[in-house]
């Protein structure tokens, strides 16, 4: 068996979407300064010549320009609206670590470089405990992660500062999760410039990382729920570990968050 964080998950994404009739447009690798906004001059030295050892982090050959690629994937999904389906995933990746298939966190650099006031919604079935390592007590942004209870990386059990945390039980099911999203949405507050989404697909209900129960269908609820906050939002892949689901998932997040009134781009 291979690794779960595979090519096959975004190459039958990108064919889902594609079928679709969605553009695509190829970003840039991410520069010094733009990782450098989050991580830490040692960290990226380490993942550009591949001197560390995580078991779920590989180092394999011209991992940093992927890493890097990843990266500015997301400054690019922030600058058009869009969403961001290059791999490796993020959240996990902290200033100074690695883990969890995350080598650089796409989607903080992204908020990084942007400027702006932005909320972060974290659909992913784990807790970014990389993102919210990059960001916690920063008056900036406000973090928001919905996660399985009990599962790596062993963090966001409870709520603190500006990192509001909501760990779920497994196979919760989609109106739980759905009322939970407006619960924290509502702690959030309203003020605001942009919403940056880290979209994970593990929640779906036969994903074998991190179920929490959901339909495919329960994707396009999820986008509209964050599309009524008619907030410029981006969005940067993170988990998904059915392969065959992670085109109709995207699909139906970026069509409710139309829906729900999500400006387009601009």
């Amino acid at each position: 068996m291979g690794h779960p964080e595979g090519p096959a998950r975004v190459r039958m994404l990108q064919d889902h979407l594609a079928r679709r009739g969605y553009p695509f447009v190829e970003p840039r690798p991410a520069t010094d300064e733009e990782l450098l906004s989050v991580h830490t001059p040692d960290h990226v030295r380490r993942v550009e010549s591949g001197d560390f050892r995580d078991p779920d982090c590989p180092p394999y050959p011209n991992i940093g320009f992927y890493a890097r690629l990843a990266a500015g994937g997301a400054v690019l999904a922030q600058q058009r609206r869009g969403f961001s389906i290059l791999r490796p995933p993020g959240h996990h990746a902290g200033p100074s670590f690695l883990g969890g298939f995350c080598y650089y966190n796409n989607l903080a650099i992204a908020v990084r470089r942007s400027g702006k006031r932005t909320l972060i919604v974290d659909i992913d079935g784990h807790h970014g405990n990389g993102t919210e390592a990059v960001f916690y007590g920063d008056p900036a942004v406000t973090y928001i992660s919905l996660h399985r209870i009990y599962n790596y990386p062993g963090t966001g059990h409870e709520s603190r500062g500006n990192c509001l945390n909501y760990p779920l039980p497994p196979r919760c099911g989609r109106a739980l999760y759905v009322e939970t999203l407006e619960q924290a949405l509502a702690a959030a507050g309203s003020a605001y410039d942009e919403l940056a989404i880290s979209a994970g697909f593990d929640t779906y209900r036969e994903d074998p990382l991190a179920s929490l129960g959901l339909d495919v269908d329960a994707f396009y609820d999820i986008g509209y729920v964050l599309g009524e906050r008619k907030l410029p939002a981006f969005a940067v892949l993170e988990g998904g570990y059915v392969p065959e689901i992670m085109g109709p998932a995207a699909d139906g997040l970026i069509h409710g968050l139309r829906d729900g009134g999500a400006p387009r781009e601009g």
